[in-house]
């Protein structure tokens, strides 16, 4: 079992940064695949950023150059530092620990971080 807690979310004017942070409790994080999702209001959520339990990171075009994600093992935690915000990065940021074990998928979600972009 994973618990996950975001911070660092906020209000930011375009083209400024934040950097939010997911710690998580629980046993062996650096097994853990991570990823950061987002859900902008009256859509579907989306992946915006993921580093797998070897260091390998994956982004999507829309954030590809601007979000950097890291993680932490010896702090439990994932990072994600977002620059040159849009006011379409405006969501709901989530947190995602995911690992497979044999045929089972486990994943566990943190309770989210608000990032609003606006002037």
């Amino acid at each position: 079992q994973v618990q996950l807690v975001e911070s660092g979310g906020g209000l930011v004017q375009p083209g400024g940064s934040l950097r939010l942070s997911c710690v998580a409790s629980g046993s062996s994080f650096s097994i853990y695949h991570m990823g950061w999702y987002r859900q902008p209001p009256g859509k579907q959520r989306e992946l915006v950023a993921a580093v797998t339990s070897g260091g390998i990171t994956n982004y999507p075009d829309s954030v590809k150059g601007r979000f950097t994600i890291s993680r932490d093992n010896a702090k439990n935690t994932v990072y994600l530092q977002m620059n040159s915000l849009k006011p379409e990065d405006t969501a709901v940021y989530y947190c995602q620990a995911r690992r497979i074990q044999l045929t089972i998928d486990y994943v566990y979600w943190g309770q989210g971080t608000q990032v609003t972009v606006s002037s």
